[in-house]
């Protein structure tokens, strides 16, 4: 294990010492440099695991048989295994000026066509890398073998090996997971540091490339929804979200509001009465809707908090089989609102109760450029906590507190926790309705009365007349309906604008019209007078030109609905889903259904 972490760190050094100038440039300060290698160990740590279980095995067989074998075994397993991560970090360093990235995928994939790699690097390039591994090769494999090679004969011992058998497997898988917490590790736990560079160094390579092989194994080599020529599939898309005209309606007071986005974790319309909900679930939120603009008809475009994610900030639907806020060579290359408020000169932050880790959240938060990130480690142990984090009223306090204390204008985001699994709020039980789903309305219960505390408060302070609220959910929820998780039905979601920077004619009103939590960035950001064109899948709302339309996806179905019907196509039955509720399908809506899904999943592959 020591030599393994030793080896990690080496690289890591070199990648640092390469890249000094790069380094130096952005000025982060020696100790923030140098921190990238405790930020890694956790990553390290467990890369150490996954490697170590092919010894495990070796010397369980040498404690039954005796170790004739063994160290030959060992040897030529961990040579092999030292030159492939040289060889991965190696090639990190060779792509990392060109790429700004890691070592994925898609790098691996160009060694299929060998002519091209070589063309295009340098001949000093080649021979540097070359004498990397090279050196790298030769002084870790006689660090091994001097410092690290079991040494002496052992005879069998079979309860030495019991012993073995018993106590190294959890520590292996313990290990390997990151811990015994809900959610394993990923790359998020070594992200610390505003300098990209710091954090591309911090994440294990090897690990990195695993997520990344793993996460698109199933297409590397083509898109599995191309059912069309790709011109073919743009000139359907393109009138869909290429408005003829700009024609929007400015419905904020200001165009530097204060701007607060309260993301409600699973949040499903049924838990609104005016959406069609039982009343009673959330009477806070119906009480809101009177200060603001409630859109009757949005929809989530996945089933996860990460994809959620990528939607409010970035503008990108979700899409099957993976999610890009997982990869950081992907969602680099996405549009953020948060950058381009960040230029403008707003104070940013983002806050949550739980761990960021979970769909590599963190990574993706941190790269957006949030000024300041609060998530549960970071509370130090001021307010009481539920199984999965900080329960809602005390991290909603905490935002108010910090807005009390932000420059303004500012642009800050919290995620709630208390409506996820397993619903174990600090308040009893109200509703004690005989129906389906009772521990999760409880819980969104909670919430709202979370809420209403919350904005009876900020009311009072200074800076609530000069602020946009947008409330709204990541993703939807199964609830006492029980809609078919294929349905739009159980992918609504509320969504309310609300605040004093809202006029006052728009004040109590709805939006009718279809739309996504996706539209957000398409949306907001001309409203400030911002430019918007990058966020292509983003629409603006309020754009009288713009096609009102949702999507949404799953692992086993893409929906597509407009104003004239819907259409969902199920990838596994290979037919269309329908119920008694879906309007009669339509061969425009089936067209652009697949040539969305494929024009969107091919962005994906090229990113």
């Amino acid at each position: 294990m020591l030599y393994w972490l030793l080896l990690f760190a080496g690289f890591r050094a070199f990648f640092l010492i390469y890249y000094f100038g790069l380094v130096k440039f952005e000025k982060p300060g020696i100790a923030h440099v140098l921190y990238s290698f405790i930020a890694g160990l956790h990553l390290d740590f467990a890369t150490t695991a996954y490697f170590l279980m092919i010894p495990f095995v070796l010397i369980l067989f040498a404690l039954l048989l005796g170790q004739r074998f063994l160290r030959g075994a060992l040897t030529a397993y961990t040579f092999l295994i030292t030159f492939l991560y040289i060889l991965i970090s190696a090639g990190e360093i060779g792509i990392y000026k060109e790429w700004q990235t890691k070592l994925n995928y898609k790098a691996i994939a160009y060694l299929s066509r060998p002519s091209e790699v070589f063309n295009s690097a340098t001949t000093a390039d080649l021979i540097s890398l070359i004498l990397v591994v090279a050196i790298g090769v030769t002084l870790f494999t006689w660090l091994y073998r001097r410092y690290f090679l079991l040494k002496g004969d052992w005879k069998r011992h079979w309860w030495y090996a019991l012993i073995w058998l018993v106590i190294w497997p959890p520590v292996l898988v313990i290990t390997a997971r990151g811990g015994l917490q809900q959610i394993p590790i990923n790359q998020s736990e070594s992200f610390y540091s505003k300098h990209n560079i710091l954090n591309v160094a911090a994440v294990n390579n090897a690990f990195n490339l695993y997520i990344s092989l793993f996460e698109n194994k199933e297409f590397l080599d083509k898109n599995p929804f191309e059912v069309m020529p790709t011109d073919a599939a743009k000139r359907i898309i393109d009138p869909v979200f290429k408005p003829s005209c700009d024609s929007t309606t400015q419905i904020l007071t200001t165009n530097r509001p204060n701007i607060v986005i309260l993301i409600m974790e699973s949040w499903s319309a049924d838990l609104i009465a005016s959406l069609g909900g039982r009343p009673g679930i959330t009477p806070e939120f119906n009480a809101l809707e009177k200060e603001g603009l409630l859109f009757k008809n949005c929809y989530a475009s996945g089933s996860r908090s990460e994809q959620g994610m990528a939607c409010i900030f970035s503008g990108f639907p979700a899409h099957p089989y993976t999610s890009i806020t997982v990869q950081p060579d992907k969602y680099k290359k996405l549009p953020t609102v948060t950058s381009i408020l960040d230029r403008t000169g707003y104070a940013t932050s983002f806050m949550f109760g739980g761990q960021l880790i979970y769909g590599n959240i963190k990574s993706y938060i941190m790269y957006n450029g949030f000024d300041r990130i609060t998530e549960l480690a970071d509370f130090k142990n001021r307010f009481p906590e539920g199984k999965l984090g900080i329960h809602d009223q005390y991290t909603l306090s905490a935002l108010q507190e910090n807005l009390d204390k932000e420059k303004q204008p500012f642009f800050a985001s919290l995620f709630t926790l208390s409506t996820h699994s397993p619903y174990d709020q600090p308040m009893a039980e109200k509703l004690k309705w005989d129906v389906n789903e009772r521990e999760y309305i409880n819980s969104a219960y909670y919430t709202d009365w979370c809420l209403g505390e919350f904005f009876r408060k900020a009311k009072t302070k200074s800076w609530y007349k000069n602020t946009l609220f947008i409330i709204v959910a990541d993703h939807s929820h199964n609830s006492y309906k029980n809609w078919d998780p294929k349905s739009f039905n159980y992918h609504h979601i509320p969504m309310l604008w609300l605040g004093k920077a809202i006029a006052p004619e728009w004040r109590g009103k709805t939006y009718d019209d279809i739309c996504s939590q996706t539209d957000i960035a398409g949306t907001l950001l001309p409203q400030l007078g911002l430019e918007a064109k990058n966020f292509h899948w983003s629409r603006n709302m309020f754009n009288s030109c713009s096609t009102p339309l949702a999507y949404h996806c799953t692992e086993q179905v893409v929906g597509w609905k407009k104003t004239q019907g819907e259409y969902i196509w199920d990838f596994t039955q290979k037919k269309p889903f329908s119920t008694d509720a879906t309007p009669p399908l339509s061969d425009s809506l089936k067209d652009e259904s697949r040539a969305f899904l494929q024009l969107l999943f091919q962005e994906y592959i090229n990113y």
